[in-house]
């Protein structure tokens, strides 16, 4: 059985005490690394691999702290300015950082390996061509895309797809950015990203829509509505993908068996993804996701997938040490370090997946024909030739 004091070099002496002992808190512990009072010694994951062994998950005071003073209000509120404040603080002006992981598809959500000897690139060119084949996109029909982030599935789809595609996105770096590579690509006339909250999209209507782990952002306030609003804009004969990050259903809320889970989304909407509260188990979006009139026609767990999609993120990240810490410092290094490190467990064990939901509107005269022979789940031999 491991201990704490295996695996970590205390730099800072009053914090000393904590790691006498076999098991500290993972509060402290990630706290303690980030402010470089403590420093892992040999490789960071391999200590992931044993935090069962050495890590008790509570909450300490920052924990409280944070709830009161930054979640609470957040969950809230989710204005607009709220909102942009947070995901441009985030993103703008960034657009190196996030490339020393994500790679050069610039892609923030899971790729997809079909036979898991893929690299990052190749998994999400998978994953793209994958929501394309679920989708049924033909040349000329119009897309818009919810949250694009760096605009990777809106050009490949007009790309690859003939699609007529749209991306809207809160982040000017990322607006910029994939309008670029569109440009770079030659479908200018195909595509294009425009800088705008998600709820001032103009209301037309679009022959598919896909939302791809920005749902999170909108908040729990939100969800139901911003559903309505999707329903609105697509056509009635068209198809909605929304792929939303989850997280397990809780047998007990506070200190159960899965208490890990809580101190882990803690951490992740403190340090990571601020303002993102509406990760939550698939039954909470399905019920809100039918009540507005969709029929969901498939759900796919990927959870598997992210996990080895962040753990090639973590190795890009590794590599790029030496920039991120000249330019950012080591405490951002330390952060990330720990947010990908730490997810490659999370997502292995359940504790968060990631769930692709293609859905129709429940409608009479919705042809339901259209799915038979078509490409429903990605597991299939039918994806794999």
């Amino acid at each position: 059985m491991s201990k704490i004091s295996d695996f970590i070099k205390v730099k800072n002496q009053r914090v000393a005490g904590r790691y006498s002992k076999p098991k500290v808190s993972m509060g402290h512990f990630v706290e303690d690394f980030m402010d470089g009072k403590i420093d892992v010694e040999g490789d960071f994951r391999e200590l992931m691999k044993h935090k069962d062994e050495v890590f008790i998950y509570d909450f300490n005071h920052k924990h409280y702290h944070f709830f009161f003073t930054r979640f609470i209000p957040e969950v809230t509120l989710h204005t607009k300015k709220q909102d942009e404040r947070i995901v441009r603080s985030h993103y703008d002006n960034k657009n190196d950082l996030f490339s020393w992981f994500l790679g050069p598809r610039m892609v923030y959500t899971t790729g997809f390996y079909v036979n898991g000897s893929e690299d990052l690139e190749k998994a999400q060119d998978n994953k793209m061509d994958l929501i394309a084949q679920k989708m049924q996109f033909k040349p000329g029909q119009t897309m818009l895309d919810i949250g694009c982030g760096w605009g990777t599935l809106v050009m490949h789809s007009a790309k690859q797809y003939g699609m007529n595609a749209t991306g809207v996105t809160i982040a000017q770096a990322g607006a910029d950015y994939g309008n670029n590579q569109i440009k770079e690509n030659g479908v200018a006339d195909k595509a294009r990203i425009e800088r705008m909250d998600y709820r001032d999209i103009p209301q037309k209507k679009y022959d598919k829509i896909t939302c791809l782990e920005m749902a999170e952002h909108v908040g729990l306030k939100n969800f139901e509505k911003f559903m309505t609003q999707i329903y609105n804009l697509l056509e009635d004969d068209g198809l909605f993908y929304l792929q939303i990050a989850g997280i397990r259903e809780r047998r007990q809320a506070l200190w159960g068996p899965n208490m890990e889970d809580l101190v882990w989304g803690l951490f992740m909407n403190k340090f990571i993804f601020s303002g993102a509260d509406a990760s939550k188990p698939l039954n909470w979006d399905a019920r809100r996701i039918e009540k507005v009139g969709f029929e969901m026609h498939s759900i796919e767990n990927v959870g598997i997938h992210y996990s080895r999609t962040v753990e090639a993120w973590y190795n890009n990240w590794m590599r790029n040490k030496e920039k991120c810490i000249e330019k950012y410092g080591e405490y951002t290094f330390r952060m990330y370090q720990v947010f990908l490190g730490w997810s490659i467990e999370i997502t292995a064990q359940g504790s968060s997946t990631a769930y692709q939901i293609v859905c129709n509107k429940n409608l009479n005269k919705f042809n339901r024909n259209r799915w038979i022979g078509a490409v429903n789940m990605g597991e299939r031999d039918r994806f794999k030739n």
